[in-house]
């Protein structure tokens, strides 16, 4: 198929989908292969063979591209650390979205809170994730246990579905937290700037990400993040200033951190309008589609200044 369309480039995204689609582009002499780099398939929490074997793949594929594009610095750092390509074969491409519907989002805020059953005087803390392992809804229950018998008007508002939906049900019960978690399930994603709108705080706790676009969306919405401080996070979690990092798996310390943002609402809209003010500049998509244009007719003017030179030799 690739052979028969005969680009100019192939972009894979993707592990598995990555590393067939260098393979094949290789095979059919594409002149500019490009792979993005979405969050490392390697990680800590994989057995150690699983995690050299992919290591290994990644390094194989990498040889087999021009370029790499990581969605945030952090992943460059894990790839080079790791071995798998040089720290020149990498670019950050911030990963770019229809930032005006976040940046719009507040016109919803009322009519959703209400849609929702919350009053003025809940402090909503949101969720936005697949229910999945390595997600970490389970740091904010254990969080929430801390927090609702100091603040009884705490909320939290989980979107998202997964294979882990009726064992987090079933932890919520336990732990006697029925009436202050509301999970609405999947949404579509034109819906989630209204979520995103009803809520005071935005918690992530995933163990793992490059860097999730619930963390610009969120403060393109203007809310404060609170964040496990893996990977990309701290890109856009700017601690003290766009939100909080905590350490990751801390229960305790994401209680602390969602705990002061409670207690001080002047912080949250601090803090919320520098994140808006960050993001609008680095996150739309005209920005990242013209920086990967770029990188692309990059690649090919050299390829063709390399075919150029070989050609008078």
């Amino acid at each position: 198929m690739i052979e028969g369309f005969r680009p100019d480039v192939v972009h894979t995204h993707s592990a598995k989908a990555g590393i067939l689609g260098r393979a094949a582009a290789t095979a059919a002499h594409v002149p500019a292969i490009v792979h993005t780099v979405h969050g490392a398939p390697f990680h800590p929490y994989q057995g150690r063979a699983a995690r050299e074997a992919i290591r290994r793949c990644e390094r194989w594929a990498a040889l087999r591209c021009d370029a790499l594009i990581s969605v945030a610095d952090a992943m460059t750092e894990l790839l080079v650390e790791a071995d798998v390509a040089p720290r020149e074969k990498f670019t950050t491409i911030y990963s770019g979205m229809e930032v005006e519907p976040f940046l719009n989002s507040a016109q919803h805020r009322d009519a959703m809170r209400r849609s929702l059953g919350y009053d003025d005087h809940h402090v909503v803390v949101g969720k936005v994730a697949r229910l999945f392992h390595l997600k970490g809804h389970e740091y904010l229950i254990e969080a929430a246990r801390a927090l609702v018998p100091q603040y009884p008007q705490l909320r939290f508002l989980i979107v998202g579905d997964g294979l882990l939906r009726d064992s987090l049900v079933a932890d919520i019960e336990a732990a006697g937290l029925t009436d202050h978690f509301q999970l609405v399930g999947l949404v579509p994603a034109h819906e989630v700037p209204k979520y995103l709108a009803a809520m005071d705080i935005v918690a992530h706790a995933s163990l793992r990400e490059g860097l999730a676009r619930v963390l610009p969306q969120a403060l393109l919405a203007g809310k404060p993040a609170v964040s496990f401080d893996v990977d990309g996070a701290r890109e856009v979690v700017i601690d003290g200033v766009t939100g909080c990092l905590v350490p990751a798996q801390d229960a305790d310390r994401l209680a602390h951190a969602i705990k002061s943002l409670i207690d001080h609402q002047d912080l949250r809209t601090q803090m919320g309008e520098e994140g808006r003010r960050r993001c609008a500049e680095v996150f739309p998509h005209q920005r990242m589609t013209q920086q990967i244009r770029a990188l692309y007719e990059r690649l090919l003017t050299g390829k063709d200044s390399s075919a150029s030179t070989s050609a008078h030799r």
